[in-house]
Order: C-alpha cells, then sequence, then structure tokens
C-alpha cells in the first residue's frame, strides 16, 4: 500500500506537467494571432474595427464557454473533458490558417475561444483528483505559469515560422502542437484509483 502511496506522489508531478503544457499551449495558440497582425492586416485590409470585433468575438465566446464547459467536463471525466477540449482547440487553431476573409477570422476566433475555454476548469478538475489539498496551491501555481511561458514562446516561434512559411502555418504548426500533447495525455493520464 505504501508503495502505490509512493508511486501516485512521484506520478502526480508528470500529471502537473501535463496541465502546465496544456495552459502554455493554450496561450500559444490564443497569441498566434496578434503576432501576424502586420500580415492578416495587408492580406485581408483590416480596419482597427474589423481587428477589434475579431478580438470581441474570441473574449465573448470564451466568457460564455467558461459558464458551460466545467459542467461538460465533470459529465465527460477529466481524462475525455480535457481531451476533447484541446483537440477542439488545436483544430479551431488549425482552421485559422485555411480562413479566407474576415468574417472567417471572426468564426474560428469564436470557435477557438469557446473551445479553449475549457482548458482551467478540465486543469483545476485535474488538479483536485491528483493533488491532496496542502499542495493543490502549489500544483495550481504550476500550471498556471503555463500561461506566461506560452506567451514568452508565441514571439520566439510565431514570426520565425510566419516569415520562413507564411502566416498559414504559423496557425498550423501550433495547432499541431496541441494534438501531439493529446497523444502523450492519453498515454499517460488516468485517474489516481486507477
Amino acid at each position: 500500500m505504501t508503495q502505490s502511496i509512493e508511486k501516485i506522489g512521484k506520478y502526480r508531478w508528470t500529471i502537473c506537467s501535463l496541465v502546465f503544457f496544456a495552459t502554455t499551449i493554450n496561450y500559444l495558440d490564443r497569441a498566434v494571432l496578434s503576432l501576424l497582425k502586420e500580415y492578416l492586416d495587408a492580406e485581408f485590409k483590416w480596419t482597427k474595427t474589423d481587428y477589434a470585433n475579431i478580438t470581441v468575438a474570441f473574449q465573448l465566446s470564451y466568457a460564455v464557454g467558461m459558464m458551460f464547459v466545467g459542467q461538460l467536463i465533470d459529465r465527460l471525466g477529466t481524462k475525455l473533458g480535457y481531451a476533447v477540449s484541446l483537440a477542439a482547440w488545436s483544430l479551431a487553431a488549425i482552421g485559422h490558417g485555411w480562413v479566407s476573409s474576415t468574417v472567417g477570422f471572426f468564426v474560428a476566433r469564436a470557435a477557438l475561444g469557446v473551445t479553449e475555454s475549457g482548458n482551467f476548469p478540465a486543469a483545476i478538475k485535474t488538479t483536485a483528483e491528483w493533488f491532496p489539498k496542502k499542495e493543490r496551491a502549489l500544483a495550481t501555481g504550476i500550471f498556471n505559469s503555463g500561461a506566461n511561458i506560452g506567451a514568452i514562446v508565441a514571439p520566439l516561434t510565431v514570426p520565425f515560422i510566419a516569415q520562413s512559411m507564411g502566416w498559414r502555418w504559423a496557425f498550423i504548426i501550433t495547432g499541431v502542437v496541441g494534438l501531439l500533447w493529446l497523444i502523450l495525455w492519453q498515454i499517460f493520464y488516468e485517474t489516481p484509483k486507477k
């Protein structure tokens, strides 16, 4: 029994790492648009109002999604709920690469917002399942720092991808990173009981 508890004790940090990287990906995907604004302004002739409306589409859909996604994750369970959320937001991120109009970006940002809203409810539920109360604040701080890492990684990678491969590939590649995370989630995540 003691060996089992020790294994869970060490393994929970693997789970915390997965949640940290999911949060990093979450913020990486949402930052791509702002880093590509000059390319998109030139191609789509955006006005300040166009860009503002696209930004609001993300923020509003994220807020609305937050009101409902927690219940969905509770219903599906952590493993499936997090997987569905991350798969959906990765596909929404990739979808930006195929958009060919301002309205298309409005729709893509709204889709990204509502699907990305699942990250924090799923991350908090994961932390609650794997960490005792006395360590939950530490685990939450660690996974939440992924938001800042994502905000740092985005400007280091996205402009380079856009310059060397084109702006569409910046959306596609960052979205694919989430799908790669999904493979690791399926391999490594299980409830502590199992």
